[in-house]
């Protein structure tokens, strides 16, 4: 049963927590590197990929490998880290912020949290399809880059990306996962705010439409260059959407089908005729509603399976669909048992979930999401302990 831990951006370890899980384990201390600022998450050294068998790694992993491409900051615990030389985080009264290269502050972490919040919606009050381009270089999620970043960009930049690739193909056995992304709710979501992009897919669909092929042809275009670099070095290619909610779908199976299946079919077809991968949709919330679309629109893999979600209950998901694609997570929870539970009750829990996710192949172990700051040393030590038992 292959295990994923880090492997893309929403299947890693707090950068808080990081140092106290690596003493609790008895490792050497090491100074945390916080690849990516918003989530705050943490770059696993070898040590610990290899104490909990870890089998996947990011490509992001090949770049960012001198002292020079990270810079120092302090956790907000007050644990110095470093994080990349590109973004690093600004201090302004009670509060972290980031700006995009124009000086507007498009993300802020006040004190006492623990993340970055999204401060500014390009398309919030005016939206002109002219300047996509623009606003993504105003928007949080689409402006701040975890490595390889801007080390791949500029005169070069293709040799340097394919070098990258190529040397973690040539230094590892465990699976790479290209992260790409290729949103299109969330994309409009990101410009528009949440309410904003959903009250324009109801009132104004020849916009909405008119918006989505904008993206995806931007898409497509990236797409192929990706691919055409580091395709041949990669095993699977992380699409991202969530089109899920706690109480289930944010769209219907109907809105889905008109906005964004043809999209997606489009996108995902396209990239297993450019590469040798598998597409891998990350794609949070309750969304079984919307399953059966999704893998007729071509998807090999949905992650987190957020399993504490209306309909996500994985019995049901693997005796409706578990013949079709593969649950990459759903295999400990992280929103109650995983911060909150005993590591007894924990492992339970994940031997329960595994027994049933893991019939007949199809899953690849991995916690819902991201293990988070408040989680325990010890209780992530025992979900890894029951899932190699």
């Amino acid at each position: 049963m292959p295990i994923d831990c880090s492997g893309h951006r929403s299947s890693g370890i707090s950068a808080l927590l990081y140092p106290k899980l690596r003493q609790y384990l008895g490792l050497p201390s090491r100074t945390t590197r916080v690849y990516d600022i918003i989530q705050q998450m943490a770059v696993l050294d070898d040590d610990v990929l290899n104490y909990f068998g870890i089998d996947t790694i990011e490509l992001g992993r090949g770049f960012a490998m001198r002292d020079e491409d990270w810079a120092p900051w302090v956790l907000p615990d007050g644990t110095p880290c470093e994080v990349p030389a590109w973004s690093v985080p600004e201090r302004e009264p009670k509060r972290w912020v980031i700006r995009s290269n124009t000086g507007r502050v498009i993300a802020q972490m006040p004190d006492g949290a623990l993340y970055f919040e999204q401060t500014y919606y390009p398309f919030f009050e005016k939206a002109s399809l002219e300047e996509i381009p623009q606003a993504q270089a105003e928007s949080m999620w689409t402006a701040i880059a975890s490595p390889p970043g801007p080390l791949v960009q500029g005169p070069g930049g293709d040799d340097v990306y394919r070098e990258g690739a190529k040397r973690l193909r040539e230094k590892t056995t465990r699976a790479i996962l290209g992260l790409f992304g290729g949103n299109l709710l969330e994309m409009g979501q990101f410009l528009y705010r949440n309410d904003g992009f959903l009250l324009l897919l109801a009132e104004d669909p020849d916009q909405a439409h008119a918006f989505l092929d904008r993206i995806v042809e931007a898409h497509l275009k990236n797409l192929e260059h990706f691919l055409s670099v580091a395709g041949q070095f990669i095993d699977v290619i992380v699409f991202g959407d969530d089109l899920g909610m706690q109480s289930g779908p944010q769209i219907s199976p109907a809105m889905y089908r008109e906005f964004f299946k043809p999209r997606h079919k489009l996108m995902w077809n396209r990239a297993k005729k450019l590469a040798n991968v598998k597409v891998m949709l990350h794609c949070c919330g309750g969304v079984k509603e919307l399953l059966p679309d999704l893998i007729d629109a071509g998807l090999d893999a949905i992650n987190p399976v957020q399993i504490s979600c209306s309909g996500m209950d994985v019995a049901g998901l693997k005796r409706e669909f578990g013949n079709e694609m593969v649950f990459w997570g759903g295999g400990c929870d992280t929103q109650r048992i995983l911060p909150q539970g005993t590591p007894e009750e924990i492992q339970r829990h994940v031997r329960h979930q595994v027994d049933i996710l893991k019939r007949g192949g199809g899953f690849v172990f991995q916690q819902v999401h991201n293990v988070l700051a408040d989680a325990p040393p010890e209780n992530v030590i025992a979900m890894f302990e029951a899932v190699n038992s």
